[in-house]
């Protein structure tokens, strides 16, 4: 059995704790701990930017919120987009687009396109488990997506890796409460 004092294993059992070993540090290591902090969400900042430049898609990665895809991809599975303006899109390629007065974009697949003569691509789409096209979900009035309304293709996935982020959204105390985590165990830990 291991006691919470044990060498090595001392985690702050209370807010007061982490106070408490903040006051401990001199002023200089608590600078050091803040600059590391901000250091690492510019990098995390800096690398997300990268990745909209590398794909040209607004949001490189996204995670499926619904099963309307299944059995391509399941709620949780995190996807890999680009968005390659001079790339045609093509019937059976599942695309991620925003529709006018909706925050969340929608993941499903390119069921009909109608090109026309002077390059105008309009297209439909329908989720693999739905019954229905999506003309219901587009704004009133609309019945066929535009290549602007497209946030990116789908390239690439993982299974499940965006179950943490659903989770976290779900229960935002659980989100508050890793990040409050996270940002105490940055600022306390000291460099040996």
């Amino acid at each position: 059995m291991v006691r919470a004092g044990a060498v090595g294993t001392h985690l702050p059992a209370s807010g007061l704790d982490i106070f408490r070993d903040l006051r401990k540090m001199n002023k200089r290591q608590l600078y050091y701990q803040v600059l590391n902090f901000a250091m690492i969400v510019s990098s995390a900042l800096m690398i997300w930017k990268g990745l909209i430049v590398l794909t040209g898609s607004e949001s490189p990665i996204v995670v499926v919120l619904s099963g309307s895809m299944e059995p391509a991809f399941h709620r949780g599975d995190l996807l890999f987009l680009t968005n390659f303006r001079e790339d045609p899109i093509r019937a059976g390629e599942i695309v991620v687009f925003k529709v006018e007065g909706r925050d969340i974009p929608i993941v499903h697949r390119v069921i009909k396109v109608h090109e026309k003569d002077n390059g105008d691509i309009k297209f439909l789409t329908k989720g693999d488990n739905n019954e229905v096209d999506d003309r219901g979900l587009y704004k009133e009035g609309q019945n066929w997506l535009e290549k602007k309304d497209v946030v990116g293709r789908a390239r690439g996935f993982l299974p499940y890796v965006g179950m943490v982020t659903i989770i976290m959204n779900d229960y935002p105390k659980f989100k508050y409460a890793l990040l409050a985590v996270m940002g105490a165990y940055v600022l306390l830990k000291r460099e040996s």
